[in-house]
């Protein structure tokens, strides 16, 4: 099961691969044509009522392959609105054959014509809400005629991505009021949350799309998780035998789209921190270490000003530290990223804090994971472990080849050079999960800055080779991030 949202970062992804989404089209729109040749015999009369996006451009694909029916294709809207390339050389297509067409340029001139069956191309799984004009007007004359009703991908007013894995039986949340009510649904790659809840007959066609497209992030990850506005603080706690981690992860935070980056550090290290960079805000605690003295100011911090927490860079492993440490994930209840010295605190925690621990390989042996050279051979055993890990929602194991994985869905990052074992780089990810976290769900944000991360390397790579420092990786990510679409996986 797939939400749309990802299922459109899965297609950028295939692209990346070298599957481009104009031979999905082809695949899609042959999939419909399929599936209205089973529900209805060759002379019938099939209308098409498509929209400007690519789910109109699957359906305009689907005419072609009805040559045995009588096909007649509305589209709502003009023709040179059609938002993309694709979606319009298909239309193209069609009026260069001589196929039936007919632009709808308002509601008042939708005229459904006779048919046996409507192919429901309106609107596809990155529309929500309410059904606005001419769509509106359109899909009341689909429900109102006596057709059947094929849906390309969803049934036009069908949220995709309101739905989970367990889908709530009530589709009340899921369909718009005026949402068209479909007999079949024509859903590619993957079913989507809620459809197999609808009076509808489902058939999930397989369309091209490579299994490495799910399992490997690529610039699709990259944008479902980018920020489309600069919020939300970060807040790391670090610092003490170290200063130049959580300053680090701090700059790389506001480098990935933070408002604000404060870190709460020993009195000691605070001017030594600041230093670094003027943009930081720097919270001295009188201490020469995190101790559980300091727990209750720093988590009551952290929920007022629902911050994203970074736990761990620079802390050092005395024992009162590491009790600190245990002591405020097990209060604190938002979302936070645990690196470094404080990821030995994790596997007997009881917290309600959104976590999201990202070990480098020793490090992951440390907390009872696998100890191996090869994170990517041992992606399954890693994913299991994760698993056993209650109150862990993702785990990020840093290596050549990145694993990221909740437990049940595991991703892997193949970005970044050799380059990246220089020091620091890490902290500079842990900035980024954090910053991404504002934005998308755990898991996301925890793969999407894995491969910012290392494409930000691999930019500094093409002109220094091995030789970039962390503290560059920094001026890097707002243009992986936002500057370009990434690179291939």
């Amino acid at each position: 099961m797939i939400t749309g949202e990802r299922m459109a970062a899965v297609d950028a992804n295939a692209a990346a691969l070298g599957v481009p989404q104009k031979q999905l089209m082809e695949s899609s729109g042959n999939a419909i044509a399929r599936t209205v040749r089973e529900v209805t015999a060759p002379g019938a009369t099939v209308a098409v009522v498509a929209g400007r996006g690519n789910n109109g451009g699957d359906a305009f694909v689907a005419a072609r392959f009805l040559d045995d029916y009588d096909v007649r294709t509305l589209l709502l809207g003009r023709a040179e609105t059609i938002g993309t390339e694709i979606a319009r050389e298909n239309w193209d297509a069609l009026q260069h054959a001589g196929y039936e067409t007919r632009e709808v340029t308002d509601s008042e001139n939708f005229a459904l014509p006779d048919c046996d069956v409507i192919v429901d191309a309106m609107l596809g799984t990155g529309i929500s809400g309410d059904l606005r004009e001419p769509a509106a007007t359109a899909a009341q004359a689909i429900n109102d005629a006596d057709a059947t009703v094929v849906s390309v991908d969803v049934p036009s007013g069908f949220d995709a991505n309101a739905g989970n894995s367990s889908a709530a039986d009530d589709t009340g949340d899921l369909l718009a009021s005026n949402a068209v009510e479909a007999d079949h649904v024509v859903t590619f790659h993957d079913t989507k949350p809620g459809l197999d809840d609808l009076d509808a007959d489902v058939t999930v066609a397989d369309i091209g799309i490579p299994a490495a497209a799910e399992r490997f992030v690529g610039p699709g990850d990259v944008q479902l998780a980018r920020p489309d506005d600069r919020t939300g603080r970060a807040f790391v706690i670090g610092g003490g035998p170290y200063t130049g981690a959580p300053a680090l992860a701090a700059q790389s935070a506001l480098r990935a789209g933070m408002e604000l980056s404060f870190v709460a550090a020993p009195d000691t290290v605070a001017g030594e921190i600041q230093s670094y960079a003027e943009d930081l805000i720097v919270q001295p605690y009188e201490s020469e270490m995190l101790t559980p003295d300091q727990v209750s100011d720093l988590v009551d911090t952290a929920e007022r000003y629902d911050d994203v927490v970074i736990l761990g860079p620079g802390l050092g492993t005395a024992d009162e530290t590491l009790e600190a440490a245990r002591q405020f994930l097990t209060s604190y209840t938002g979302p936070a990223v645990v690196d470094a010295d404080a990821l030995e605190t994790v596997p007997d925690l009881e917290t309600e804090a959104t976590l999201v621990c990202t070990p480098n390989r020793r490090e992951l042996a440390g907390m009872g994971g696998p100890d191996v050279d090869d994170l990517q051979e041992a992606a399954d055993e890693i994913e299991t472990f994760t698993a056993e890990l209650e109150h862990v929602d993702v785990l990020l194991a840093k290596g050549a080849t990145d694993v990221i994985t909740d437990g049940e869905r595991t991703r892997l990052s193949r970005s970044g050079t050799a380059g990246m074992k220089v020091g620091g780089t890490g902290d500079v990810l842990t900035g980024i999960v954090a910053a991404l976290l504002e934005h998308a769900e755990p898991l996301d944000a925890a793969a999407a800055a894995a491969q910012v991360n290392g494409l930000a390397g691999e930019r500094l790579a093409a002109a220094d080779g091995f030789g970039y420092l962390a503290s560059e990786v920094l001026e890097e990510i707002p243009k992986v991030l936002w500057e370009s679409e990434g690179s291939e996986n």
